[in-house]
């Protein structure tokens, strides 16, 4: 019995030191979302200038650039991937990857090949261990994203979609970059605390939205200095960038809401487990009391009746 005590004791030490670390990152991850949440909250008024724009543009101009016209027929389709570098965060990766997953099945049956890109370890291995092949990774800025992060992901999406698909090269070009036709994004988009949401994004070619004149709206004539196609050559890249990098501060705000709900729900497991343990350890220890007041109590019984004989 005094084993089971001392088993259980040790059992009570190792779940408090748990909690503590489990608490200590619950803390940690709250004040990261608060700091992610003002990076998404300050990007959004350059993406929405940038994107008004290109908008602009796209409609007073009969400019066609390649990542502005859609192209026909689309022979293979790349999906950007954000995943986390670090575990310990619920089901965020886990249903961001289902959510690629079941793009790349829609692609798919669409009669479309698909190059797969990465970001986060998590998603990496997730492929590598599955013998997966990736068109592009990259790894260690998950929750702390930098613009220059983004632009190094743009750079080789846009090189790529720029130099489009080949239906008669499987593989990648002269060049050594896969060609595609059109480009998805999937990533993790803060709703709240408590609700995190995986979502795809189409963002090459750009979508111009066709908006409806309000009545006695007219809209504003444009002159372009230097040329359209300057302009765009110019600016697209620089939207390509800033969408990729709005959706990994979105993401990086998730995977700290996940951590923090997680760890939360670890913490709270951990301080359920000690009060049963607890409870268990006294149980333990009052029966080893109860046992050997009897063992005492017996042998006292014993002694006296044999000095009666």
């Amino acid at each position: 019995m005094a084993g089971s005590v001392r088993v259980l004791r040790r059992r009570i030490k190792t779940t408090r030191s748990t909690k503590k670390i489990t608490k200590a990152m619950e803390l940690v991850a709250t004040s990261r979302i608060a700091k992610a949440q003002e990076r998404v909250n300050a990007s959004l008024p350059y993406a929405e200038a940038i994107t008004g724009v290109l908008t602009a543009l796209a409609t007073n101009t009969n400019a066609k650039h390649p990542l502005l016209v859609a192209r026909e027929p689309e022979h293979r389709a790349g999906v950007l991937l954000i995943t986390s570098d670090r575990g310990l965060c619920g089901g965020y990766n886990v249903n961001a990857i289902r959510t690629a997953e079941q793009l790349i099945a829609r692609l798919k049956t669409q009669g479309k090949q698909v190059a797969l890109y990465v970001i986060g370890r998590k998603g990496v291995a997730y492929y590598t261990f599955r013998g997966r092949e990736l068109a592009g990774q990259w790894s260690g800025f998950s929750e702390q994203p930098r613009f220059d992060d983004a632009k190094k992901v743009g750079e080789l999406l846009i090189e790529a979609f720029v130099n489009g698909a080949d239906d008669s090269i499987d593989g990648p070009g002269e060049d050594g970059i896969l060609g595609v036709d059109e480009l998805h994004i999937v990533y993790t988009h803060f709703k709240s605390l408590m609700t995190q949401a995986p979502e795809t994004r189409i963002f090459a070619p750009m979508q111009v939205e066709d908006r409806e004149l309000a009545p006695g709206e007219i809209l504003p004539a444009y002159e372009f200095e230097p040329n359209a196609e300057e302009l765009l050559d110019e600016l697209l890249p620089k939207y390509i960038n800033t969408r990729i990098y709005a959706a990994l501060l979105d993401s990086a705000a998730s995977e700290s809401a996940s951590r923090r709900r997680a760890m939360k729900s670890a913490t709270d497991n951990a301080e359920e487990m000690i009060k049963k343990l607890t409870r268990e350890m006294n149980s333990a220890r009052q029966s080893a009391i109860t046992q050997e007041i009897s063992e005492i109590v017996g042998g006292a019984n014993a002694l006296a009746a044999a000095g009666s004989e």
